[in-house]
């Protein structure tokens, strides 16, 4: 695994539910924009796949579907996870969000080609961490890929981070506010050991601080000969 420094200056089909406008910005400060190397490197990964299927687990983002419809022609499932996490972080039942994750998203293991999970992981504990993981390794097909940021220092304050995707190098960062601060600041051997079942592809260490991961999905070997 390798570590690069960011370079500076550089339809489907939607099912979602919104978190009901809490990302949006009402003042007028435009959004930050920051270099991603491992972005383009996902939609790589799945052009061969023909109609693939993407999990988002942020919010539901306009530019986002267009980006990656354009691109792949996929569907996109969205589960805004932020919204669910920071609802049950206000009600006080976050052991209940855990305990609920093996059971979200009525697919059949490894139907689902790629997976967005931008910065969620940074939120959890590491118990739901693991559940959340396992389930989504469970997901993905053979040659499938999941992408994460990962934070690699602890980062102050009560807020999420919306990501727009403006090309395959860029992305649009916008904090909105919630209950939740982050939790997790995962070593990179125990990242490989959250994903288990998958084969690090990428692990790229930004400026911002922040680690890219492309985890990919073996293919399957072929049956040995008689």
């Amino acid at each position: 695994m390798t570590d690069e420094r960011e370079r500076p200056g550089l339809l489907g089909r939607l099912i979602g539910r919104r978190a009901p406008g809490r990302w949006r910005d009402s003042g007028s400060r435009p959004p930050e924009q920051r270099q991603t190397r491992a972005l383009g490197k996902f939609v790589a990964a799945l052009t061969h796949c023909e109609s693939p299927v993407i999990v988002d687990l942020g919010p539901v983002v306009g530019a986002n579907v267009s980006f990656f419809g354009e691109r792949l022609r996929c569907k996109i499932l969205v589960e805004d996870l932020y919204a669910d996490l920071d609802r049950a972080t206000r009600e006080l039942r976050v052991a209940s969000f855990r305990d609920g994750i093996a059971g979200r998203w009525p697919l059949a293991d490894g139907t689902v080609d790629g997976v967005l999970c931008w910065d969620f992981f940074d939120y959890l504990d590491l118990g739901s961490a693991q559940a959340l993981a396992r389930r989504l390794v469970a997901l993905v097909r053979p040659g499938g890929a999941i992408l994460a940021f990962f934070a690699n220092e602890r980062v102050p304050g009560e807020y999420f981070t919306r990501y727009q995707v403006v090309d395959e190098r860029t992305v649009a960062l916008r904090k909105y506010p919630s209950t939740c601060a982050r939790q997790l600041v995962v070593a990179n051997r125990d990242i490989e050991r959250l994903f288990a079942g998958l084969r690090v592809a990428e692990s790229i260490l930004m400026l911002s601080r922040s680690r890219e991961v492309l985890f990919r999905k073996p293919l399957a070997s072929p049956p040995a000969a008689p």
